[in-house]
C-alpha cells in the first residue's frame, strides 16, 4: 500500500483496537497522529512508495535481576513505549535510515559491513545486524525506513534492543517471508551489540522486546532458550508500572557491572563448573568455609541471591498463572531487597556518596508503608540509573508529584505491558 493509503488505514477499526492493545485507549488518536507524522516524513524523503508500519517495544525487567548471564530465570514484559517505523524496499544495495528522534540520517552499502574503528553509534549497530542476517543463512536487501522513538533512553528499557528488534522485523517482512522466529531476532541483535559494539550483551533485552507481553525465560541452553509467553491480563489488575530515573552516577560503571557475572563464575569456578546454573545453593552452603576463601564474601552473597533470584521467577510465573496478584506483587518486593542486600547493585563502591538509586528506594519504600499497597525494586542493570514501582492506579499521581518534588520534574514515567512484541503493524490493521 502507498503512504496514501496507508493514512486511510489509521482511522479504521482495526487500527483502534491494535492501538488500544498497544497504548492504551486514552493514547489511540495521539498514536494516529504520532504514525500520521511519520508517513509524511517518510513521502517527504523517500517518495510514495508502497510502505509498511513496522513497531518494537521497549522492556521492563520484573524479576531475575542479573540472572541471565549465569544462564538462569527472568521474568520480564514489552511495554508501551515503542519504536515506529514506516519502510519500502527500494531495490537497490543500500540501506537508508532516518532516525528523527536522535536527528540521525545515514545509507548503508550491504556490500560492506565492516565495522567503524570505533565500533559505536546507530550505523556500526545497524551493519551488525545486517550482517547478522547474512552469517544465520537469511536474506537481506535494499530498504529505506523512517523511524521514531519514545522509548526512554538510559532507563533501563533497552532503547537499542528495540530498535534493532524493528529492523529485524523489517528485514524478515521483506525479505524473509516472515519465517523467522523472535528467538532468531533476538540472537542476531545479540550478534551486532557482541561484535560491532563489542558489548557482552545477553538475550534478555532482545526477547522481550521481541517477543511482547509479559514472558519468562530460561538461560539453562543460551542458544536455545526456553520462552514462555504468559497468558495475564495486567491491565485487569489495576495497577502501573512506574520507572523513576535517578540519574547517572559520574563513576564509571563498567568495573561494576563486569563484577557481577564474574563473581558468581568465581563460586561456579571452585565447583570447576563455568555458571551458577551449573552448581546449587546446597553445593555453596555444604561448602561455605572453602567458597568464602577461594571466591570471597561479595561473590558467595552474589551466587545466593543468583538462586533464590530463580526461585522467585518461577512463584511469580505460578502466581500469574493462578491470578494471585498479591503474592506477585510481594515477589517484586523479595526481589528488589535481594538486589539491595545480596547482589549489591544499587550503588558503586567507587563513589558511595552517590546513591540515586538508594535515594530513590528509600523515598518510594516510605510512600509504600504510609500507603500499605505496592512494590518497588531496582530496575536493570543498577549502580546507578532506575527503580521500578508497580502502584494502584490511585496511587499512581500522587507517587509522581511526590517523587518529582524530590527528585525533580521529567523524571518518573508511567507505562503498561503491551501484549505483542516486534510487529509489522499494516499487517495488523
Amino acid at each position: 500500500m502507498n503512504v496514501g493509503k496507508a493514512m486511510e488505514l489509521l482511522g479504521g477499526k482495526k487500527t483502534e483496537e491494535l492501538f488500544t492493545a498497544l497504548y492504551g485507549a486514552s493514547q489511540v488518536e495521539m498514536q494516529r497522529d504520532r504514525y500520521r507524522e511519520l508517513l509524511e516524513g517518510f513521502r517527504s524523503k523517500f517518495g510514495d512508495k508502497e510502505v509498511k508500519l513496522f513497531s518494537s517495544p521497549g522492556r521492563t525487567e520484573i524479576s531475575g535481576n542479573h540472572t541471565d548471564h549465569n544462564h538462569g530465570k527472568v521474568l520480564a514484559g514489552s511495554i508501551n513505549l515503542d519504536c515506529v517505523g514506516v519502510a519500502a524496499q527500494n531495490g537497490t544495495a543500500r540501506v537508508n535510515i532516518v532516525s528523527t528522534t536522535f536527528h540521525q540520517e545515514f545509507s548503508i552499502d550491504l556490500n560492506h559491513l565492516e565495522p567503524s574503528q570505533k565500533k559505536a553509534g546507530t550505523e556500526d549497530l545497524v551493519k551488525g545486524l545486517l550482517m547478522g542476517f547474512k552469517e544465520s543463512g537469511y536474506e537481506v536487501g535494499g530498504f529505506d525506513a523512517y523511524i521514531t522513538s519514545n522509548v526512554i533512553s538510559a532507563a533501563g528499557v533497552s532503547s537499542s534492543a528495540a530498535f534493532e528488534m524493528l529492523l529485524c522485523s523489517m528485514l524478515n517482512t521483506f525479505f524473509n517471508e516472515g519465517r523467522m522466529n523472535t528467538v532468531a531476532y533476538a540472537h542476531i541483535g545479540k550478534y551486532a551489540e557482541n561484535h560491532y559494539w563489542d558489548k557482552a550483551s545477553g538475550l534478555l533485552d532482545q526477547m522481550a522486546c521481541a517477543v511482547g507481553g509479559l514472558i519468562t525465560i530460561d538461560f539453562m541452553e543460551p542458544s536455545d532458550p526456553v520462552v514462555e509467553k504468559i497468558d495475564f491480563d495486567f491491565g485487569s489488575q489495576n495497577h502501573s508500572l512506574i520507572i523513576v530515573q535517578t540519574g547517572r552516577g559520574h563513576a564509571d560503571l563498567s568495573a561494576d557491572y563486569s563484577s557481577v557475572p564474574n563473581e558468581m563464575k568465581k563460586v561456579a569456578e571452585y565447583f570447576g563448573k563455568q555458571y551458577c546454573s551449573e552448581i546449587s545453593e546446597e553445593d555453596v552452603i555444604s561448602h561455605l568455609k572453602e567458597v568464602r576463601e577461594y571466591a570471597g564474601d561479595r561473590s558467595v552473597l552474589r551466587a545466593l541471591h543468583f538462586f533464590e533470584e530463580n526461585k522467585r521467577v518461577e512463584a511469580m510465573v505460578k502466581a500469574l498463572k493462578e491470578n494471585d496478584f498479591g503474592l506477585f506483587l510481594k515477589n517484586i518486593t523479595a526481589s528488589g531487597n535481594s538486589s539491595w542486600k545480596w547482589l549489591q547493585n544499587c550503588y558503586t563502591t567507587a563513589a558511595v556518596q552517590e546513591q540515586g538509586i538508594t535515594i530513590a528506594l528509600a523515598l518510594t519504600e516510605l510512600f509504600l508503608e504510609k500507603k500499605g499497597r505496592g512494590a518497588c525494586r531496582v530496575h536493570g542493570g543498577g549502580f546507578a540509573g532506575v527503580i521500578m514501582a508497580m502502584l494502584p492506579n490511585d496511587l499512581v499521581d500522587e507517587y509522581v508529584d511526590y517523587m518529582e518534588d524530590a527528585l525533580g520534574e521529567g523524571n518518573v514515567y508511567k507505562m503498561s505491558i503491551r501484549p505483542y512484541g516486534a510487529i509489522c503493524a499494516s499487517d495488523m490493521m
